[in-house]
């Protein structure tokens, strides 16, 4: 699986890449499908204190999958964000059991 992280308007994190890594890595062992992922980070002026966004694109076998959430941290996000894809990556694994 090959990792893309961008950073949208604002400066680069270390940590938060390592954290990324980790968590698709995580993901990657559970689902084989992905073969690559495309990470967007972004920040917004929010008034209810959220703003932190996190866009994750999957690619695979068959049609892409997308997620986005926004929260108060990135971390929150990034976790949110891969909960949505690993419901996705699911549906997308039972349906592919169906023709095997």
């Amino acid at each position: 699986m090959k990792i893309n992280i961008q950073f949208v308007g604002m400066t680069a994190s270390d940590a938060l890449i390592e954290y990324t890594t980790n968590q698709l890595k995580k993901l990657d062992k559970k689902h084989d499908l992905i073969l690559n992922v495309d990470v967007f980070f972004k920040k917004e002026n929010d008034a209810s204190g959220k703003g932190r966004i996190c866009q994750m694109e999957l690619s695979l076998y068959g049609p892409r999958i997308f997620a986005s959430s926004d929260e108060k941290n990135y971390e929150m996000a990034v976790k949110e964000t891969i909960s949505d894809l690993e419901k996705q990556l699911d549906k997308r694994a039972k349906k592919i059991k169906n023709y095997l």
